[in-house]
């Protein structure tokens, strides 16, 4: 005799603000479901100062997170942690989903739908010298390893808002910060920052231990056992300077955890191209977050887009 296979009504893999979301919302309507996600909060939990969240003028992105997992689990929803998705795919009459943790274990689940809020990863500089230096002097986490660089001198590359809440939290930290932008000082490039708020704009360039260094193109990481510069090539005179570090903060943007995704579409950059109701070309399959092509990653949008995609799931 067979046994009878499990099928959950929705499988969420992720647990920051859509995977979080899309959970509270499968909780108040009594669906059945598993939360799967490698980690809580994400890119969220990693962010420093949060002033942008309805309701909360200002916590940190590890207190939003935190508090993420006690909304999520004051409605008895259980997240599976510390598993990683490596595949969906799809069988007649439902889906199932793989996941594994880092030591190997494997888990399965059967499921009728699916919603992917797997989230992003920083971008490499993919420059000499990086690979090798990482953990030693280059991070991609300034909220993780900022405080070891304290009284030390430090370095940020970037040009959004990342970059400079980055370099803001090691003012408070070392005694002096290069914060590096591609970009020139100029009105057209809302001084050099174009894809950041303009109240960190002119936060940052108020603080005497941060030197903006402007039109400024890193071309190599330099380090023995641990860190110790990094050169640039201004964009404009083609002049190379190499200047001294101790740790050097990188942030120049994300890329869609959808590695994993072969069912749906995705765009040349990676992510989950959904319609309105967060539906991908996969029935059953819906993505929100910041792994769809959806523009302006913010939390915000993101936790609408988890309800869209939890309500989308519960009306197939």
């Amino acid at each position: 005799m067979e046994n009878k296979v499990e099928i959950l009504d929705l499988v969420i893999i992720g647990a920051a603000a859509a995977g979080s979301a899309a959970a509270i919302y499968a909780s108040r309507r009594n669906l059945n479901f598993k939360i799967v996600a490698k980690d809580i909060g994400g890119e969220v939990a990693l962010s420093g100062e949060v002033g942008n969240w309805p309701g909360i003028i200002e916590t940190t992105g590890y207190q939003l997170a935190q508090d993420f997992r006690k909304h999520v689990e004051s409605y008895g929803a259980k997240i599976e942690e510390g598993f990683e998705v490596t595949a969906i795919k799809q069988e007649k009459n439902y889906h199932t989903v793989t996941a594994k943790n880092f030591l190997g274990e494997e888990k399965v689940y059967n499921t009728k739908s699916v919603i992917i809020a797997s989230g992003i990863h920083p971008r490499n500089l993919n420059l000499p010298g990086e690979k090798e230096l990482r953990g030693r002097g280059v991070t991609y986490c300034t909220v993780c390893d900022g405080p070891l660089f304290k009284d030390k001198i430090t370095a940020t590359i970037g040009a959004g808002n990342a970059a400079i809440e980055s370099a803001l939290m090691m003012a408070g930290i070392s005694k002096k910060v290069y914060l590096v932008t591609k970009f020139p000082n100029t009105k057209e490039t809302l001084g050099g920052f174009p894809k950041a708020e303009t109240i960190l704009v002119n936060k940052i360039k108020k603080l005497e231990n941060v030197e903006i260094i402007y039109n400024a193109e890193t071309t190599e990481i330099i380090g023995k056992d641990n860190l110790q510069s990094f050169k640039y090539k201004d964009i404009e005179t083609k002049e190379e300077k190499e200047i001294s570090v101790d740790g050097l903060m990188v942030h120049i943007g994300m890329i869609p955890n959808s590695s994993f995704v072969t069912c749906g579409t995705k765009n040349p950059v990676g992510e989950i191209e959904v319609d309105l109701k967060c539906q991908t070309s996969c029935p059953g399959v819906f993505a929100a977050g910041d792994v769809t092509n959806i523009p302006y990653k913010q939390i915000v949008i993101s936790a609408g887009q988890g309800v869209t995609a939890a309500l989308s799931a519960i009306e197939y």
